[in-house]
Order: C-alpha cells, then sequence, then structure tokens
C-alpha cells in the first residue's frame, strides 16, 4: 500500500475519531442544557407543589379542627337529643299510663252512669206505676175521674223525663185512658160526700116538731082601779101567772109522735148514721143503698122535724138533690196502662240479665 493511500486512511480514521468526540460534547452540551431548563422548572414545581401540599395540609388541618369540633357538637347535640328522647320516652310512658288510667276510669264512668241511668229508669217506672195504681184505686173506690187524671198526667210526665223510645208505646196506651177518662161523664163524689157530712153535721140544730110552740099572745094590761085591795091585786096575779104555766095548743096532725129526750136523741143519731151510711154506698157505688138511704132520711125529717123551719125545708131540698142526682155511671179502667208498664217492665228486665 502506498504512502497516499495510508495517509487518506490515517486523515480517515482522525475524522473519524474527531466526529464522536464532537457527538458527545454536544451531548452533554444539550444534556446540561436541558438540565438547567429542567432543574429551575423543577425546583419551582416542587415549590409550588410544596406550597400547595402546605395550604391543603392547613386546609385539612383546619377542617380536621372544624370536623372536631362539629363531631363534638354533633356529639353533644347527640347526647342532649338522646337525653331528650329519654324524657320525651318518659313522657310518653307516663301520658300513656295518665291515659290508660283515664280510660278506666271513663269505663267505670260509664258503668257507673249505665247503673244509675238503670236505677233511674227503675225508680221511675216504679213510681209510674204506683201513680197509676193510685189513679185506678181513685176510680174503683172513690169514683175521683179528676183525681185519677192527675195521676195518670203525673204518670205521663214521668215517663217524659226519661226521653226513652222505647216508651212511645207505654205513653200512647196512656194517653188512650186518659182520653177515655176525659171523655166519661164526671160525678162530683167527693162533693156529694162533702154535702152529705155537712148535712150529718147540722142535724142537732134540726127542730122537732113536738117542739114547736105557738107563739105567745100579751093580753093588754086590766085598768086596775087606784082604790082596789092589795089582796085582789095579789090574786089576780097569782091567777095570770098560773094560766102561763099551762098552755093548751091544737095540732093539725093527730098522729104526732111524742118523743122523750133520750128518743129524741136516738133520732138525731140514727139520722146522721144514716146520711153517713148513704156517703159510704156512694163511695162504694152502692147506687140501691144510696136511695134507700136518703129515702129513709127525708122520710123521718119530714115526720119528726119541723117542716116550717128554714133549716128543716133546707136539708129536705138538699136530700131530693141528692135523690136525683145520677151516681151510677161506669167508669173506664186504666187496666191497659197497668198492664204496658208491668210487661214492660218484665221485659226490661229480661233484657238486662
Amino acid at each position: 500500500m502506498s504512502a497516499e493511500t495510508q495517509s487518506v486512511e490515517t486523515g480517515k480514521s482522525n475524522e473519524v475519531r474527531k466526529r464522536p468526540a464532537q457527538g458527545w460534547t454536544g451531548r452533554i452540551s444539550s444534556v446540561l442544557l436541558l438540565a438547567l431548563i429542567f432543574v429551575p422548572v423543577m425546583a419551582w414545581q416542587w415549590y409550588d407543589t410544596r406550597h400547595e401540599i402546605a395550604g391543603l395540609q392547613h386546609e385539612l388541618a383546619k377542617r380536621l379542627a372544624e370536623s372536631d369540633a362539629s363531631g363534638k357538637e354533633s356529639h353533644h347535640l347527640a347526647a342532649e337529643a338522646t337525653e331528650a328522647g329519654r324524657r320525651v320516652e318518659t313522657k310518653v310512658n307516663l301520658l300513656e299510663a295518665k291515659l290508660a288510667e283515664s280510660q278506666s276510669q271513663q269505663l267505670a264512668l260509664e258503668a257507673l252512669y249505665q247503673e244509675l241511668t238503670r236505677n233511674r229508669d227503675e225508680a221511675t217506672l216504679e213510681e209510674v206505676e204506683q201513680l197509676l195504681l193510685i189513679a185506678n184505686q181513685q176510680l174503683q173506690l172513690a169514683s175521683n175521674v179528676k183525681a185519677a187524671l192527675i195521676a195518670m198526667q203525673e204518670a205521663d210526665a214521668r215517663l217524659q223525663r226519661i226521653d226513652r223510645p222505647q216508651l212511645s208505646p207505654l205513653r200512647k196506651i196512656l194517653a188512650q185512658d186518659m182520653d177515655l177518662l176525659k171523655s166519661a161523664p164526671y160525678v162530683d163524689t167527693v162533693g156529694i160526700s162533702l154535702r152529705l157530712d155537712n148535712l150529718a153535721a147540722s142535724v142537732d140544730t134540726l127542730p122537732l116538731k113536738m117542739e114547736l110552740r105557738p107563739p105567745e099572745t100579751v093580753s093588754s094590761p086590766h085598768q086596775i082601779p087606784a082604790t082596789e085591795n092589795i089582796w085582789l091585786r095579789f090574786a089576780r096575779e097569782a091567777w095570770e101567772d098560773v094560766k102561763r104555766l099551762v098552755r093548751v095548743q091544737y095540732m093539725n096532725q093527730p098522729d104526732l109522735a111524742l118523743l122523750s129526750p133520750s128518743q129524741a136523741y136516738f133520732l138525731r143519731e140514727n139520722l146522721k148514721l144514716r146520711l153517713l151510711s148513704a156517703r159510704h154506698a156512694l163511695l162504694a157505688r152502692d147506687v140501691a143503698s144510696f136511695k134507700a138511704d136518703l129515702d129513709a132520711s127525708v122520710e123521718w125529717i119530714s115526720r119528726y122535724f119541723d117542716n116550717e123551719s128554714k133549716s128543716v125545708v133546707d136539708m129536705l131540698e138538699a136530700l131530693r138533690q141528692l135523690q136525683d142526682s145520677e151516681v151510677s155511671i161506669e167508669l173506664p179502667r186504666i187496666s191497659a196502662s197497668l198492664g204496658a208498664v208491668r210487661n214492660y217492665r218484665i221485659a226490661r228486665d229480661r233484657g238486662i240479665r
């Protein structure tokens, strides 16, 4: 190989050697340049990141503090809520106990009210039955329609105060019986009985026929001479006194009964008994005995008593008016009302049992 060739090859090899050295130098320069650029950037990023991390840590610490405070407050509120819930539960239990007690008291009061209502209704029904019995007695024993109506009206008022729909049929029957009594002819049994009592009380004041005396005739005094002897005057006055001791009376009725004082007493007493017997016959509605006693009383008064005396005339007129009065009226019965009340009480007792 020639020298030129070797020199050329040597030059090429040197160039080749220089080229890698220059490449590494450029690369190092590039790396350094990049490092110079990257390091500040990284430092700035690191600083910025650290600043942000510090801010986040501070914010996190703040949030954690707030969260801790909020947690404590929430715990406190939860404790208060638990305590309030416990108090509410206690109050609720107390209210439930009071409600249960109130309900039991209400049930007891309702039971007591029902018992009192039943007792009141039962007592009212007993009073109504007693009033109807009184009305029936007034009709049967005394024929006193007015008193019977008063008793029945009072019974209807007692039923009205109860105000039960179940009592409507009972009140309807009672109203029908009252209408029957109102339409019945009225007999004043009490008034007639009182008149008979007054007539019996006035028997002692009636004058007897045998007690009738004619009016005394007053003779005009004789002219006595002043010169008349005193013995003759005495004899004349004595004779006048003797004439007054004995009187002769002419009677128009030859069959005039002359009664001793005891007979006159028993006559008056028997007349009183006749009038009282007529009163009892009236109350017993024994019309035949009533008429017979009045006829006997009129006969006795006409026969033994002074028919010209005003008191005797008034008594005879009163007795004749009583004879003409109608006392034999058939009064209606109220057995329907009594039966309705008793049946209602029996049905009510069965329903309660």
